[in-house]
């Protein structure tokens, strides 16, 4: 596997919008983040988990530790194009990413048992998991548009995903961007990401437009879906 390797230690704050809410805080937020160079981009995550279910099935119990791994595309990947393994985890509210560039052939081999190459610390964190938790295989697609913003001159992030979607099936990232909604339509679910404290002036527009946290997950709703289906018909793709 290939560079770069990215490292992240943040605070990580969701919400869940309204279609007036969305367009509240854009309005906003005008003037003191600026969306960043990419615009809207679609993004597709392939969450790995045990036969049983053991890495969702724990972070939907609300542990104060949590841990899952991903592969990750930045909209429709193909076999040679370049893919993220990130390791996430979360640990009293601080959210641990690692991070390295792959393909999708490569990662393939990687979880069938074969060594990272020579990716260090970051690899070992990656492969200890992988062997901690034995046979890891796709087990949900989660695919949103999302919108990133910036502080100019600071630290601050924030994104909007919207059409969040999944798939329970066709668990390929070159296949479609396609999936069955996780949210009623227009909805949004908004993230901070902060290394410190969130600014007053960010929670104050939180505070006046009615925006409240959520503990909302993406794999999480997915699962729940799935679960509630589980009586009929699994999740395919809309």
């Amino acid at each position: 596997m290939t560079d770069p390797i990215i490292t992240m230690k943040r605070y990580e704050i969701k919400y869940l919008l309204s279609v007036a809410q969305t367009a509240y805080l854009k309005e906003r937020l005008a003037g003191r983040m600026a969306l960043d160079q990419y615009g809207r981009t679609s993004i597709a995550s392939l969450y790995y988990d045990t036969p049983d279910s053991r890495l969702i099935r724990a972070s939907i119990e609300k542990p104060l530790f949590k841990e899952k791994i991903r592969l990750r595309s930045y909209g429709l990947a193909s076999l040679d194009s370049p893919v993220y393994l990130e390791l996430k985890r979360k640990a009293d509210g601080v959210v641990y990413k690692r991070r390295i560039q792959t393909t999708i052939p490569r990662a393939a081999e990687f979880f069938a048992g074969d060594s990272l190459g020579a990716n260090g610390q970051i690899g070992r964190e990656i492969t200890y998991f992988r062997d901690l938790y034995g046979a890891l295989s796709p087990a949900c697609l989660i695919i949103y548009d999302r919108e990133a913003y910036f502080e100019p001159g600071g630290d601050l992030r924030l994104t909007i995903d919207y059409n969040p979607r999944c798939r329970m099936d066709r668990l390929d990232l070159t296949r479609s961007m396609n999936g069955v909604p996780l949210r009623p339509r227009g909805d949004t679910i908004l993230e901070i990401k902060v290394q410190d404290a969130m600014p007053l002036w960010l929670t104050k527009i939180l505070d006046e437009g009615r925006i409240f946290k959520s503990s909302f997950s993406k794999y999480g709703e997915a699962f729940r879906q799935r679960q509630l289906n589980a009586g009929g018909a699994d999740l395919i793709a809309a």
